[in-house]
């Protein structure tokens, strides 16, 4: 599996959306399971996928299926 394969996955399992709505339009709380809950087993979900370990304010800005894509990036995980 690719890592754009496993961010996508991520998102699938985590917050309940389909392969469609992830683009630049899948933002923190436009669907109703990306709330602080999922949102945290989105952090958790990965760091389990990428071996990391992402910093308080890597999690605070994960906003976006875009600015994860970014986050990621500064771990070296390229998508």
């Amino acid at each position: 599996m690719t890592n754009s394969e496993k961010y996508d996955q991520a998102f699938i399992e985590t917050i309940g959306v389909t392969a469609d709505q992830l683009n630049a339009d899948l933002l923190y709380q436009s669907v109703p399971a990306w709330d602080s809950v999922g949102h945290m087993q989105l952090v958790a979900a990965l760091e389990d996928a990428f071996d990391i370990m992402l910093d308080t304010d890597d999690i605070i800005d994960l906003s976006s299926y875009d600015k994860g894509k970014e986050i990621l990036a500064k771990y070296d995980v390229g998508l």
